[in-house]
């Protein structure tokens, strides 16, 4: 059934910034209005835009006077009903959502770093003020991961998840094992396709992938997870040789975002893994991401889509406003923070999982005898044993059992000291259900 323009509930919308997300923002509103209004029953319209510089470049057309340089333009405009903030960071970013919801606005965000550092603050302030906060872009760009958790999959205990979660670094691996290229030559490209920034390092450091997997961990498991509780790893010391090594063994190596939860606490990390080429996830190659999910009622599950762009951002954007649009026309409210239990996190140390190592040693007798005796010694496990090489150097490349963290970097630690091992290439964690 049509709607008709006067049944149609007004939404107006500021939005602070509008750079490549902002604009795929203002573009998905503009270009399928009528669709959102026959689904929705309401016109949102993007009606103020908060930027730094009228001059910087904008991705769609909007008319001038929709344009300011003043925040306060838009927190300050009492008829707007909703602000969308789209600038990153931290500060002013906090200051401007606490304002925001203060002055009864809802808020959307696309902001990873502040949900991850500031969330539970910010959803307590929301719940108190009455407003709704919304962040799914922050997670998984265009895939929707976060409404699942807090409601589709509100009956379920969720126990583990794994994710691909940064582009940026999927497409580089994907390079890296595609093509035989050297992490730095797989960058560049990244670089000059526009996937990765001129400085990669939150990317290529799991700072992002960490940003996130805090935010999916705090609603999967009821308790807050913050940006600083994540243990984090990135892929610059993956080689080329690392990645036909675990494909010998049967794996594909990602960066992988790691969030567990169990009696004990819940672990939270993000490091390049090994992960088995049958999992679901080894074959996400590129710049798609991928989140798996594994609950006790629902089984197992994965949401797969691209993590980034424009449009794929926006969407998610976009899909937070009209869900707080439906709400304006309804007098309902989202599902704010559901962070109800205090649970401990655990520390690295206390990971329990499998080891990829490679060593570069002397080809001689006793070698492989010296470095067993290591492991030994710090209750490490060897599950098996292959060798590369010969002449006078050799490269053992080697896989445990399960083994605690800490045990085995007192293992590797020890390994250093040996006189017979010449480097030790490389440590990955080994994700399975092996033993």
């Amino acid at each position: 059934m049509a709607v008709s323009g006067n049944e149609l509930g007004l939404v107006k919308v500021g939005l602070l910034g509008c750079g490549t997300v902002g604009s795929g923002v203002v573009q998905i509103l503009r270009d399928r209005a009528e669709l959102i209004a026959r689904r929705t029953g309401c016109d949102i319209r993007v009606r103020k835009i908060a930027v730094r510089d009228l001059a910087d470049p904008r991705y769609v057309e909007v008319p001038d006077e929709m344009v300011t340089t003043r925040v306060e333009d838009v927190l300050g405009d009492p008829e707007l009903q909703v602000v969308v903030e789209l600038i990153g960071g931290i500060e002013p970013a906090r200051s401007f959502v606490m304002d925001a919801i203060s002055r009864g606005k809802h808020v959307v965000t696309a902001n990873k770093a502040l949900m991850s550092t500031y969330g539970g603050e910010i959803l307590e302030a929301a719940e108190q003020a009455g407003m709704d906060v919304l962040y799914e872009a922050s997670v998984g760009g265009a895939i929707p991961i976060m409404h699942p958790l807090k409601e589709g999959l509100a009956g379920n205990s969720i126990s583990r998840i794994l994710g691909v979660i940064n582009g940026t670094t999927n497409y580089i691996l994907t390079r890296m094992a595609e093509e035989d290229m050297a992490f730095r030559a797989a960058l560049s490209e990244a670089q000059r396709l526009g996937y990765a920034e001129a400085n990669p390092e939150n990317d290529v450091e799991g700072r992002d992938a960490a940003a996130k997997i805090a935010i999916m961990a705090s609603a999967a498991f009821n308790s807050r997870v913050h940006l600083e509780d994540v243990y984090t790893e990135g892929i610059s010391r993956v080689t080329p040789a690392d990645i036909a090594y675990a494909r010998e063994l049967g794996y594909a190596i990602k960066l992988l975002a790691i969030a567990s939860d169990d009696e004990s606490g819940i672990s939270v990390r993000v490091h390049p893994t090994m992960i088995p080429l049958k999992h679901a996830l080894a074959s996400v190659n590129d710049v798609f991401n991928a989140i798996f999910v594994e609950a006790d009622a629902a089984g197992d599950l994965m949401f797969y889509g691209r993590g980034a762009g424009s449009l794929p951002a926006a969407s998610a954007v976009v899909g937070d406003v009209i869900a707080i649009a439906r709400n304006l026309r309804a007098g309902g409210r989202e599902v704010g923070c559901t962070c109800f239990a205090t649970k401990r996190i655990k520390s690295m140390n206390e990971t329990v999982c499998r080891y990829y190592v490679l060593l570069d040693v002397p080809d001689r007798p006793g070698v492989l005898a010296q470095i067993a005796s290591v492991f030994g010694n710090n209750q490490v496990s060897i599950k098996s044993v292959i060798q590369h090489g010969g002449g006078t150097e050799a490269r053992i490349m080697l896989v445990t059992h399960r083994v605690t963290e800490e045990s085995m970097m007192a293992a590797i630690h020890s390994l250093m000291t040996l006189p017979v091992i010449s480097s030790i290439a490389n440590v990955i964690r080994v994700e399975d259900e092996g033993d």
